[in-house]
């Protein structure tokens, strides 16, 4: 059995998520989080690998079809319609099979005449290992800089789809994506705080962090790569010791998919997750590995 978290870019148009959705049925669909603000649908899918890889090619294809990446406005970063495609593993000992599958995956998206990128450990090179990377700028300075030929793709065409963008892929651990809701609309606030809290700003190990404008309120949204290490207590309790000295605190937490179950221990009582059921966004009361 194989774990994939595919993030489209569509989190609005509610017939459209269904649609592209119900591409990647060839897996067992665990969870779906969609966001109107971040423009992003996120889904996590469990299968056996041959069955996993063909659900992420259909459900890659759905994207092309249904997604114009050229008239995308969200808050969340993203190069194309298919944005990120990670695949994960559950215990090392399936490591090298998810790498593998991984690269199968972008070799067969690649064949949708999408150009695929390796980040993270199966990136080519370091410079590469980051998602900001490739989405620095936005689509258009990706697109130039692959016309330009100072990027290249390490899969599939020399430019980006027309519409589509582009596809990142990697192999990972389980990470957790935590949202943290300020008590204040100020997004230079929120900035400065996620500045301070990745750890390309000196802050929490294997923490990304960006500023969201919810509109009426900002919001710290990050990828904690190792919530087992970083539990999501950790990263709260540092977001309300930047927001100190800016007059501004954590109002809720928002787990977006499924979560190891050591990231959530020791979670203040005063920062609820909204919405959070543990039934159903704990990664091991949903998938027992192998032991």
């Amino acid at each position: 059995m194989a774990l994939a978290v595919p993030n489209f870019s569509e989190g609005r148009d509610a017939e459209a998520i269904e649609s592209i959705s119900a591409a990647f049925a060839g897996a067992e669909l665990l969870d779906r989080h969609s966001d109107g603000i971040h423009h992003r649908t996120v889904l996590t899918l469990y299968a056996p690998a041959p069955e996993l890889l063909g659900a992420l090619v259909a459900g890659a294809e759905a994207c092309v079809e249904r997604i114009d990446i050229g008239d995308h406005q969200g808050a969340h970063p993203r190069i194309g319609a298919l944005d990120v495609c990670p695949l994960v593993w559950l215990s090392e000992d399936e490591h090298a099979a998810t790498r593998s599958l991984a690269l199968d995956a972008a070799a067969a998206i690649a064949e949708l005449d999408l150009p695929v990128f390796l980040y993270g450990e199966l990136a080519s090179e370091p410079s590469r290992a980051e998602r900001a990377y490739f989405r620095r700028g936005g689509i258009a300075a990706l697109s130039d800089r692959m016309r330009s030929g100072t990027l290249r793709p390490d899969f599939g065409p020399a430019e980006p789809h027309p519409t589509a963008g582009a596809v990142l892929v990697t192999a990972r651990p389980p990470l957790a994506a935590f949202n943290i809701e300020l008590d204040t609309a100020d997004l230079a606030a929120a900035a400065a705080i996620a500045a301070e809290l990745r750890e390309s700003g000196g802050g929490l190990a294997g923490v990304r962090a960006i500023a969201i404008d919810l509109g009426d309120r900002a919001q710290v949204s990050t990828n904690v790569h190792d919530p087992a290490a970083v539990p999501l207590a950790t990263v709260i309790e540092r977001v309300r010791e930047l927001g100190v000295r800016r007059g501004v605190r954590p109002l809720s937490g928002e787990v977006v998919g499924l979560v190891p179950e050591a990231s959530l221990r020791g979670l203040p009582e005063d920062v609820p997750l909204a919405g959070f059921d543990p039934a159903t966004q704990v990664l091991e009361r949903r998938i027992q590995p192998p032991t």
